[in-house]
């Protein structure tokens, strides 16, 4: 066998249809669309109207709560911080706060703030200054001879 002999099996492939191709072709003329309507026109967008109809998605009874003020967390975990610091791009002598962690490039943006999350190995004695931390996270810095600290926000009264 070589490659120019080689061929699906058979009944593996089917021609596609070509439609609006004369009576001959089973679907010539309206194409299977059927005569007139809004479905038979072209750049025919219909989703989930049903006529004036309340259509399902808003029939169906809403679930849970959306917090609207809810906070989002920039996270990083260990494994990365000790791959920065390695690499020198974080130094391990100071204290890492929010502000390196961005300056070095390991996060885009603060958010909220950023959480520590233990994935990974750390083996480096370093103090941070986050916004939050995992208990797994704390303990594997504390572990390495470091520590953790942890702003808490104060709330607005």
């Amino acid at each position: 066998m070589k490659l120019h002999e080689l061929r699906d099996n058979e009944g593996a492939t089917k021609k596609r249809m070509r439609v609006g191709r004369g009576p001959g072709s089973g679907k010539g003329k309206t194409a299977g669309r059927g005569i007139k309507g809004q479905k038979s026109r072209s750049g025919v967008a219909i989703k989930g109207y049903e006529g004036g109809q309340m259509p399902l998605y808003q029939r169906l009874p809403k679930r849970g709560f959306n917090k609207p003020n809810r906070k989002s967390f920039a996270v990083v975990n260990l494994g990365l911080i000790a791959k920065f610091i390695d690499e020198g791009k974080i130094d391990a002598k100071s204290e890492i706060t929010e502000d390196v962690l961005v300056a070095s490039g390991l996060v885009r943006r603060k958010k909220d703030g950023i959480r520590l999350l233990a994935k990974g190995d750390f083996s480096t004695k370093a103090s941070f200054n986050v916004t939050g931390a995992s208990k797994g996270a704390i303990e594997a810095v504390e572990k390495a001879g470091g520590s953790v600290t942890v702003a808490t926000a104060v709330a607005p009264e």
